[in-house]
């Protein structure tokens, strides 16, 4: 393993792209540190803490902590994501949309004009609605406002909205260059930062509650078991696959004959990776959002307490959307009339089963059959740990969603670096099988 590592480094574009990754997660970090003008830090720190397991914790997890501090990063990636699903919901509505996805290059390019622009919008609202909430907030022990009482109004709502509106564009903007410049998917790669970096500040205030007596040691080990059952569970689940066998013939090229090659075409069991979970985690924010609309209501409070994570209609809307999302989002990325058409086009074919129709059919069949058992393990993996362990007052970061987030993401870290060292004859991280990506 450590012999690998060294070997990284020898290759200097690998190299380049690791420390062009690390030099961009740096500045997303330092502008998780740069503060909203005229907010008190004190009154904040009174508020969140008492809605660590609420939606607002949810989020704050997302981001690194940038939400209960307000920084300018604070809205994080999210809005992102969020205009990413609408543009995709919109393709299988609009024909105009649905032409962009099968048109390549020039189509994704113009998808990601308009997702850019969805994000500037829904950031702009979600900034305005922070910045009304945000001015709704006094803290529970002095009664003292979180906003400087000078900035009250729409002079506030005007900087709170271009700050984090500029924020959520910055780190748009550092994803997609660690997606083309570095190592690894950008927008993943920034949650899964986001998680790591409250990690250690969730297992300091778990030590303090052992050293204080309110948390026995045993118990500190049963959680640790957990995690790490979870983990080996998530890292299992996520490398099974559905082989199916693929023949092509003998082929005549010039003067020469080349052999028919038996090879398979790999379906994942969960072929969306952790997208679905970011997808449903993204959704489920929007009571907490439309709430800061409306800080006086009762009415919202209401919804927003059903909301609230580990609750009963918060864990069955939460699954219901992983799942929808998990079959949204592999018809995506997998179209099994394309593949039969690549195939029957190369002289390939699925033994038993005729070439074009039949094998788009079959496919179709296969990938349904299979997606469901991912659906619901990704569904299982989100919601359970919340309701096995909610009575034990566990913090967020050791949910299930952070660790199938934190697992998926470093695994197909770890794939691309292992394909770098491959593809210049260095050993990989696996010296026996192979260390394989969550999607082909």
């Amino acid at each position: 393993m450590l012999e690998t590592f060294k070997n990284i480094f020898r290759i200097p574009e690998l190299r380049k792209r690791i420390l062009f990754t690390l030099l961009m997660v740096f500045f997303y970090r330092l502008g998780g540190h740069v503060p909203t003008p005229g907010i008190d830090p004190r009154v904040l720190a009174d508020f969140f803490a008492q809605s660590q397991n609420s939606l607002f914790g949810l989020y704050d997890m997302f981001v690194g902590g940038a939400f209960k501090r307000v920084t300018v990063f604070a809205l994080g990636i999210m809005p992102y994501i969020s205009a990413s699903i609408i543009i995709q919901l919109l393709g299988t509505v609009f024909p105009y949309f649905h032409k962009l996805q099968r048109e390549g290059g020039e189509g994704r390019k113009k998808i990601t004009q308009y997702t850019r622009y969805g994000t500037v919008l829904l950031s702009l609202i979600q900034a305005i609605g922070i910045s009304i909430f945000l001015q709704s907030i006094t803290s529970p022990i002095t009664g003292v406002h979180a906003v400087n009482s000078s900035l009250m109004g729409i002079k506030f709502t005007l900087l709170t909205a271009l700050s984090l509106t500029t924020g959520t564009m910055i780190i748009m903007w550092l994803g997609e260059q660690i997606t083309n410049r570095g190592i690894g998917n950008g927008i993943s790669l920034i949650i899964f930062i986001g998680i790591v970096a409250g990690l250690p500040n969730a297992v300091i205030a778990e030590t303090q509650q052992i050293i204080a007596g309110t948390r026995h040691p045993f118990m500190e080990l049963i959680i640790l078991a957990i995690i790490i059952g979870m983990t080996a569970f998530i890292v299992m689940m996520t490398q099974a696959m559905r082989r199916i066998p693929i023949q092509t013939p003998k082929k005549v090229v010039g003067t020469k004959m080349y052999a028919g090659q038996n090879t398979v075409l790999p379906l994942r069991l969960n072929m969306a990776g952790v997208i679905p979970i970011i997808f449903a985690s993204s959704l489920m924010t929007f009571p907490g959002m439309i709430k800061s609309f409306f800080p006086e209501s009762v009415v919202m409070e209401d919804i927003t307490r059903m909301f609230a994570p580990g609750g009963f209609l918060y864990s069955i809307i939460y699954a219901l959307l992983i799942i929808f999302f998990t079959y949204f989002y592999t018809a995506v990325i997998f179209n099994p009339l394309d593949i039969a058409d690549n195939l029957k086009r190369s002289g390939g074919f699925i033994p038993g089963i005729r070439p074009g129709k039949k094998t788009a059919e079959f496919l179709d069949n296969v990938l349904s059959r299979i997606t469901l058992p991912g659906s619901v393990f990704l569904a299982f993996i989100a919601i359970i740990p919340f309701l096995l362990m909610g009575s034990m007052k566990i913090n967020f970061y050791f949910g299930g969603t952070s660790v199938l987030i934190v697992v998926g993401v470093a695994l197909d870290t770890l794939q691309q670096l292992e394909s770098h060292l491959q593809m210049r004859n260095y050993e990989g991280f696996m010296k026996k099988g192979r260390l394989r990506g969550r999607r082909h």
